[in-house]
Formats: C-alpha cells, structure tokens, sequence
C-alpha cells in the first residue's frame, strides 16, 4: 500500500476523487451518485451524445474523461438513451456542468446521473489525463464522490489496485437480456419521438444481445426488417427455432475471447447453415474469432464520433478507398495478421491502420468494427444496415 503522505494534498472544496491504480491521485468536484465505482479509465473525443455514452453498455465498467471541455450542459431527457441497463459507472468533464439550455432537456444531468447511479468529477484537465492515458494506456482506478469531501484514500488505492481489469472478463452476460423479446420501436423523428415496429415485417432478423445498443435494433427496423432479440448464451437451436432470415450479432463490453467462449460455436453452427450473418463491434469480434482470427487488447482504445475508416478489399466497385467518418467505442481489436485465408479485411482505421470490418468469402456474413448506428457522418454507415437487410 503506498504511503499516504504521497498522495496530492486535497485541495479546499474537493469533493470528487480519481484514484488510479498506480497511486496517482486526481482532485475535482464531484457531482451525480454519491460513492465510489471502480473500473478502466477511458476517453472519449465527441462533443455531443454524453447521453447515449454513459448508457451504451459497451461502456460497462468503465470511467469516461470527455475531452470536449463543455458535457451535461444541454441537460438531459428520456430519448437519448441506448439500453436500460448498465452502461459507464461515471464520467470526468473538464467544466461544471450549466443550467440546461436545450429545449429537449427534461431535467439537469447532475440529477440524471443520480437516478443512474453514475459518479461524476469535474474541474478536472481532461486533456491532460487524456495525454496520459495515450502515453502509458487505460488505467484501472477508482472514482468517488463525497460531498462533505472525506475519502479514505489507502482503502481506494487498494480497490483500484485489486481490481483485475477488462482483459479476461466476460462483461456481455451482465448487460444481455434474460429472455427473448420482440423489438416494437421505431426509429426517431424530432417532434415526433420513437415510431413503432411493423409486427409482420420482413425479412426477420434475430439479433444476439451482447450488450446491444437500442437504435441498432432501429435502425434495422428503419432499413427494413422485424427484429426478434435473444440473449447473449442462446444456442444454435434456440435461434432457428425462430426461423431468422438473418442474423444479428451486436456490440457488447468486455474481452472478446471471454464471451467467444460461449458465443463463438453458435456462430460457427450459423456459418456452417449459411445463415446470414452482420456484427457490430463486440459481434464483429465475435465473427472474427468464428471464422478462425484473433483478437487483442489495445494500448488506447478507440471511442469517439470523429473517426476515418476506409474502404479496402474487393467488392467496392466505384467506392473502393471511400472514407467514411465513423463512431467508435472499442478497447479489443480484431488482429488483421491473423485473419485466415478465406476472410477478407474490407475496412481500416485511418488513425491507426488497425482492422475495422471484414467479409467471410463464400458466405454472406460481414462486420465492422465502428458503430454505424450512432449516425456518424451523419449517415456515412447506414449502408451497413441497407446491405445487411436487403440481402435476405
């Protein structure tokens, strides 16, 4: 345990607290639920959809640092929403949070992060603890908040340090759904809200919930499709006894080799039954490591709004070498040198040249990396889903 007369001395009206595993320590103001969380400090580069961020629940165990200085201050309301259950444990913002100056905003975010159970710390240099994370990668750590401004700091250094971290951890089976469910929501329109499903729709997809983002399930109803969603250990029985004309695999937290355990045969069987298949993020993992490839853990991560992926590969035609602005919220990767012979890298990150989508030669069955449903662009990637759906 390290000393306690190394750590930062708390400067007056701390009431907020990052503890990194390490033993550095970084003061702010705390704001949102009272207590502490711990998980992999992250961060993330968009200036809009803190919403949307702090309940994807591929965000599960994580602490989001905003490099956008100005988060929370258009307040917050009950459409900007991805999933009911748990997304980021808390966020790191730059400035104190304003009074809501959107006219969609329905209350303050401090009190939605409180109804959420998400910590909140502010005053802090984001860019800063950006840089670092950068420099020396995503950190474990603890953060906490307490407004009479007392921590006991050895205890959460402990906590920061016990804690084993993403790599290993099957987070998919805490953010799935129990049981099956028919989606019946539609895509968003401003005045008008959510529409609704077509019950009778076709083609039918099933969609795997790994820790599914809610307008994925949109935007498939958008380009097309009924959506039946399963949950993230339904065999390969269970999801053609509902007789799919494709199959969805989704995003999802945690290490794509923990939840390949249970998730990888089901979609070998589909591969071997020629069901169509599309993933998103941990699902393009999941198809990745089905189809024989591997996956790694990266130094950084990838997470914002802003992100250039190219086109590469056959099949493009005329928009071969497109680049598509993307959004991005991954901290695993499929390694491109491993992808066997037979499996076609179809995009890559700009920012990095790591792979972001491939396409199974013989099958029809492709993934991507990024997150085409998070408008981007604003509509770069909606093809994805175009494709996917128009080919059942």
């Amino acid at each position: 345990m390290a000393d306690p007369a190394s750590f930062r001395a708390q400067p007056s009206g701390a009431t907020g607290v990052l503890v990194l595993a390490d033993g550095t320590v970084v003061w702010g103001r705390g704001f949102g639920a009272v207590g502490a969380s711990v998980g992999e400090v992250c961060f993330n580069t968009a200036m809009t959809g803190y919403q949307e961020v702090l309940t994807d629940p591929s965000y599960a165990a994580q602490i989001v640092t905003f490099t956008f200085p100005h988060i929370g201050n258009v307040g917050a309301n009950g459409e900007d929403i991805e999933s009911k259950v748990e997304g980021a444990v808390g966020c790191i913002v730059r400035e104190d949070v304003t009074e809501p100056s959107s006219f969609r905003s329905i209350e303050k975010f401090a009190d939605w992060m409180v109804r959420n159970g998400k910590i909140g710390l502010a005053g802090v240099d984001t860019r800063a603890l950006t840089r670092r994370i950068r420099q020396s990668g995503a950190p474990n750590a603890v953060i906490a908040h307490a407004p009479d401004g007392k921590f006991d700091l050895p205890a959460l250094l402990e906590r920061a340090k016990a804690w084993p971290g993403l790599e290993g951890m099957d987070l998919a089976i805490r953010v799935t759904r129990e049981a099956q469910e028919g989606w019946e929501g539609g895509y968003w329109t401003l005045g008008k809200g959510y529409g609704r499903a077509a019950f009778n729709a076709k083609p039918h997809v099933v969609a795997i919930d790994y820790g599914a983002k809610d307008n994925i399930f949109r935007n498939l109803v958008k380009a097309g499709a009924r959506v039946t969603v399963v949950p993230a250990k339904a065999s390969f029985d269970e999801v053609m006894a509902l007789a799919p004309d494709g199959v969805f695999l989704s995003n999802g937290p945690g290490d794509p080799a923990a939840t390949g355990e249970y998730a990888v045969p089901v979609i070998k069987a589909l591969l071997d039954a020629d069901v169509p298949l599309f993933g998103i993020c941990l699902g393009h993992q999941m198809l990745a490591l089905a189809a024989g490839a591997k996956t790694l853990k990266m130094h950084q991560g990838h997470r914002g709004a802003n992100h250039p992926v190219q086109r590469v590969g056959e099949g493009w035609g005329e928009t071969s070498g497109l680049v598509e602005i993307t959004s991005m919220n991954h901290g695993f990767a499929v390694d491109a040198a491993t992808l066997p012979e037979g499996v076609e890298q179809t995009h890559v990150s700009l920012f990095d040249g790591t792979n972001c989508g491939i396409a199974i030669k013989g099958k029809r069955a492709f993934a991507v990396q990024y997150h085409p449903e998070a408008s981007p662009g604003p509509q770069d990637s909606f093809y994805l889903f175009e494709k996917f759906v128009g080919g059942l």
